[in-house]
């Protein structure tokens, strides 16, 4: 079967590379006083909260764009709804830049767990985007793999399932523990990073029914 989709991954390649660029324009150069090599360890050291949202965002976008990929290499076929499904995750991970600069400005201030909570409820509902997706896809075999078979398919279906009460779980806990739940999301973006070979299932020889 001809592949149908490769317009919308490229698509989808470029969004995802424009939002992770967009997260270093939040990275500034400190200005200090003068020029002593204290003053500027101290002035970088100061904007530690701003490499820590870098750096969370950087990483879970790209284990976005993984398992987006992983993803499609299971969908051949599209059709509108499929299409719109895909452009909420587009949506929401170019949103991704704005949560980030709030983490960076207000996390170690009062003001944290109100950060952390817009932070955490995003990645809520990226992970109902993506369960939407595959559920869309899911729905209709004709758009999967055509070799691809039921168990390959509620494997892949599990692997989302996992992320929406975990992120959620962040969410509320965001509100008495804001470090508490970063804790929690980077788990599970660490266990998503070395699971995400699960999604790579080998070829299987179509079934001929007589």
């Amino acid at each position: 079967m001809e592949k149908e989709t490769a317009r919308i991954e490229g698509f989808s390649d470029g969004v995802f590379a424009i939002a992770i660029t967009l997260l270093v324009l939040d990275l500034r150069i400190p200005a200090t006083e003068n020029n002593e090599p204290q003053t500027l360890v101290h002035s970088l050291l100061t904007q530690w909260p701003s490499f820590l949202a870098f750096s969370l965002s950087f990483f879970s976008i790209f284990i976005m764009w993984v398992n987006h990929h992983k993803m499609f290499k299971q969908i051949y076929r599209r059709n509108t709804l499929l299409m719109f499904a895909n452009g909420l995750i587009l949506f929401l991970a170019t949103c991704i830049s704005y949560p980030t600069a709030l983490l960076a400005r207000y996390y170690g201030t009062p003001s944290a767990t109100a950060a952390v909570a817009v932070y955490t409820g995003l990645f809520v509902l990226i992970n109902l985007a993506f369960n939407l997706l595959w559920s869309t896809a899911s729905r209709n075999r004709k758009l999967l793999r055509p070799a691809i078979s039921d168990a390959a398919v509620r494997k892949i279906g599990r692997n989302y399932q996992y992320g929406l009460p975990v992120h959620l779980s962040a969410f509320l806990l965001s509100f008495c523990w804001a470090g508490g739940a970063l804790i929690l999301c980077v788990a599970l973006w660490t266990y998503w990073a070395f699971t995400s070979g699960r999604l790579d299932l080998p070829d299987e020889k179509p079934v001929n029914v007589p």
